[in-house]
């Protein structure tokens, strides 16, 4: 009898230290993590890294995550997501998944350098953003990488509310943590080459829509329960100040001033202008695709 009550006794005991441990294995992994939003300086640097571009599902984008990490397992990890999965199928979604070689323009590994070409990685660089939308999020556990996504809807939210016009998404893997990155200028220096047109005069066409005083935006946040590689020096002088005003204002303001009268030379300069800029329109949707501002709300 008595060595029937102990053994009960035992397999409750163990059972209740299972659950505990199941808990504290959830709330380490940053399930109640406090996520706070905010409009600062960005993550890193500039950076010169190795991607693959795939269009496909975001669930799928594990096992090139892995796949980078295997080649340089002391390097940081980066996933860039340029559309909504929400607004477009997931097999038409668009992401790049990497590792950065070098931040800050510090000499790459030319031995890793190597291994990531012969695996197939492609090899870019991003500028510095002098602002973005950030946060962070605990990197702990296999569930951290799953508990991420709660992150989306508060970055979503603070940039809808505040009608910015941020995009692409990028997650560095970084001393433990995710952290969550939105450009708020040079956005199209952020889109990898099978994605954005070569040309740089998107990006600085998007610069000049940026919403809001960024400047002042710092202490805007919002609170929830928790080388070798060089840029092109054309990219480095295109930074523009996203202190300006918003998309639909900007618009109203420019229609407001009347055209001065074209010489022959100039007009024909205007339909050659008309007609290069019309290459561009197709890339405005996809951009517009994850936040959904600047156009309609």
């Amino acid at each position: 009898m008595m060595s029937g009550w102990f053994s009960l006794s035992t397999e409750v005991i163990l059972f209740s230290l299972f659950i505990l441990g199941v808990v504290g294995y959830i709330l380490y992994s940053g399930l109640f993590t406090k996520v706070t939003v905010r409009t600062g300086c960005p993550p890193i640097k500039r950076i010169t890294f190795a991607y693959k571009f795939k269009v496909g599902a975001y669930k799928n984008c594990g096992s090139l995550f892995r796949e980078a990490h295997s080649i340089g397992p002391k390097l940081l990890l980066i996933g860039v997501f340029y559309t909504d999965p929400q607004k477009v199928l997931g097999k038409h979604c668009c992401y790049a998944v990497g590792s950065i070689l070098s931040e800050e323009g510090r000499q790459i590994d030319t031995e890793l350098l190597r291994k990531y070409e012969a695996a197939g990685f492609n090899i870019f660089s991003f500028p510095e953003a002098m602002h973005v939308v950030t946060t962070s999020f605990p990197y702990r556990t296999y569930l951290s990488v799953l508990f991420r996504l709660k992150v989306y809807p508060k970055l979503e939210k603070y940039i809808k509310e505040r009608n910015l016009w941020a995009h692409p998404f990028l997650e560095i893997y970084k001393n433990g943590q995710i952290h969550f990155m939105v450009p708020l200028d040079r956005q199209g220096d952020f889109y990898v080459p099978e994605f954005r047109p070569s040309d740089r005069r998107k990006s600085e066409q998007e610069d000049s829509y940026s919403s809001t005083d960024v400047s002042g935006a710092e202490s805007n946040s919002e609170d929830s329960s928790e080388s070798g590689v060089l840029l092109p020096d054309s990219r480095e002088a295109s930074l523009t100040a996203s202190s300006v005003l918003p998309r639909s204002d900007s618009r109203r303001r420019e229609s407001s001033f009347k055209e001065p009268e074209r010489t022959e030379g100039q007009e024909e300069e205007k339909n050659e202008q008309h007609h290069e800029d019309s290459k561009y329109r197709s890339l405005e949707g996809p951009m517009q695709q994850w936040t959904g501002v600047g156009g309609e709300e």
